[in-house]
């Protein structure tokens, strides 16, 4: 057995990175957020139109998550939510 076949692929295998749970809980926080009003209006706006979209389209929350990556790396840096910033890059690196 080579290297290369002993790494995790997280590609193929999501075996306990709980991807799923991980990203309804960043959800539920964006959305606390801006239930709060935390940030710029801007934000606010954008991300509420984001998600009325996301609704209507069906998508699940992973997916909505890795295409808004830049953009919600951006506002919680904005708002300074460290945990966010770390629960986002934790879905980036293990999950999209």
């Amino acid at each position: 057995m080579n290297d290369l076949s002993l790494k995790k692929d997280r590609y193929v295998s999501f075996c306990g990175l709980d991807c799923d749970q991980r990203a309804t809980d960043f959800m539920r926080r964006i959305n606390q957020h801006l239930e709060t009003k935390n940030g710029a209006t801007p934000w606010i706006d954008y991300f509420t139109h984001k998600l009325n979209e996301k609704a209507k389209m069906g998508v699940d929350d992973l997916f909505f998550i890795g295409a808004q990556m830049n953009t919600l790396n951006e506002y919680l840096e904005q708002i300074e939510d460290e945990e966010g910033l770390e629960l986002l890059w934790y879905l980036e690196q293990e999950c999209c």
